[in-house]
């Protein structure tokens, strides 16, 4: 093993717990830093939701840290400010996230802190209510954000309205004020409990006694409603190209969001996917997107693509925000450079570039506690190995052309994009074009 590979972290560096109550605790030894960092997830995302109760998942999230059986909000962040750390809860579509930093001497507090957040959380009516204005304002301004409106109706359309990612993670207006107190602590008296949850420590810390330290704060943690984790399908794909059209008035851009199915994050084709899309949409100047629609074009003020690879089937999407008069312009730009990466092998350079940046940027996000457990967890939550990173190098450069052509025809389509565009309406735009 080379001495780059000796500084990887890896199945010999990363010490792994397996709990009786299904719990995963893993631990790396960082001295090179002061620091600690808690990182971790269990399965208590938006997908576990009723349609009805859209938000529920996210609104526990954020109550969390209101209140517990020992300690109140004051107590908590009070807590948190006496020690300089950080931490914090959020759900997302399928998991719950939690993360924290303090200073080595320091982990113990943190530790306690998310035992508490986590497993005895009181709901607090005055801050529930609390967060549910904000959120309920954050969703009203919502509604004025172009880009929000257009991806928004993009997620409606790739996903029938039965697919649980149809429905907005974060909620929806109605669904938020039906939230009850009683719905909130029905959710965590069933979703949150120890089957496959993962906690990674990384930082200035002995392992062992940091794996001792998971473990007597979650070791006794049983939860027998907790159900097991809920796969999510992906949608039929589409047999043509759908348009969607949001009237947002008062506005003078107009936002874009194209999007087809694309692979999971444990898909044997995902690090082609991933090539593929940098070399789209965000290798450089947003890939040759943004060459093509920003720069050479002049039609967006930005341009570019997202690959999801995440648990379930997440999209594989395209962003801009145009002048309302070039929209139709911009898109058949998009489309032209999709046709492109889907008919004509990339070049020798545009492979050799992107293998260069994805295996150059891989050890800066390994320079702090925080990119390394979030390594750290990825590896095992996609069970990926805990050997991953070691030949990362060698799984990006072992892939070819032929494999980003593949991969791009198998999940990408032109004549198949589900498209949402958001923005002034025919007659704003009619009255913003200029008159000769």
């Amino acid at each position: 093993m080379t001495a780059a590979q000796l500084s990887i972290p890896s199945a010999s560096s990363i010490q792994r717990a397996q709990l009786p109550n299904g719990i995963t605790i893993l631990a790396y030894e960082n001295p090179a830093v002061q620091s600690v960092n808690l990182t971790g997830s269990l399965h208590a995302g938006s997908i576990y939701e009723a349609p009805d109760k859209s938000g529920l998942a996210s609104l526990v999230g954020t109550a969390l840290m209101t209140g517990a059986v020992h300690r109140d909000f004051d107590a908590f962040h009070g807590a948190l400010e006496a020690i300089g750390a950080d931490l914090g809860m959020r759900a997302y579509r399928h998991k719950l996230s939690f993360g924290g930093k303090a200073l080595a001497e320091d982990l113990p507090t943190l530790v306690d802190l998310a035992r508490d957040a986590l497993r005895q959380p009181t709901f607090p009516p005055e801050h529930v209510e609390r967060l549910r204005g904000e959120r309920l304002t954050r969703l009203q301004y919502s509604q004025f954000d172009t880009r929000y409106r257009a991806g928004e109706a993009m997620r409606k359309a790739l996903y029938p309205p039965e697919h649980a990612y149809h429905r907005a993670a974060a909620g929806e207006e109605d669904s938020i004020q039906a939230i009850t107190l009683k719905d909130l602590r029905a959710f965590h008296a069933r979703h949150f409990g120890p089957r496959g949850m993962l906690i990674v420590l990384v930082g200035a810390l002995n392992a062992e006694e940091a794996i001792a330290m998971a473990a007597d704060a979650f070791g006794d943690w049983q939860n027998k409603e907790q159900p097991p984790p809920q796969p999510v399908a992906s949608p039929a794909a589409a047999a043509a190209s759908k348009r969607e059209q949001v009237f947002v008035p008062g506005k003078t851009q107009s936002d874009i969001s194209m999007g087809m199915i694309g692979p999971p994050r444990q898909a044997d084709d995902f690090l082609a996917a991933q090539l593929a899309n940098s070399i789209l949409g965000e290798f450089g100047m947003m890939g040759r997107i943004g060459k093509s629609v920003r720069e050479d074009k002049g039609l967006a003020y930005y341009a570019y693509s997202r690959l999801g690879g995440g648990h379930g089937p997440e999209p594989w999407s395209v962003s801009a925000g145009v002048n309302p008069e070039n929209v139709d312009l911009a898109i058949a730009s998009i489309l032209e450079e999709i046709k492109r990466l889907t008919q004509t092998l990339v070049s020798e350079e545009d492979l050799a570039d992107n293998q260069s940046y994805f295996t150059g940027r891989m050890p800066l996000r390994l320079e702090s506690n925080e990119g390394i457990a979030a390594h750290i967890h990825s590896m095992e939550s996609f069970d990926l190995g805990l050997d991953y990173l070691l030949g990362y190098r060698e799984r990006i450069y072992s892939i070819s052309r032929d494999d980003i052509l593949h991969a791009a025809q198998k999940y990408l389509a032109a004549e198949r994009m589900v498209i949402a565009v958001a923005g002034p309406g025919q007659a704003a735009s009619a009255q913003n074009a200029p008159h000769g």
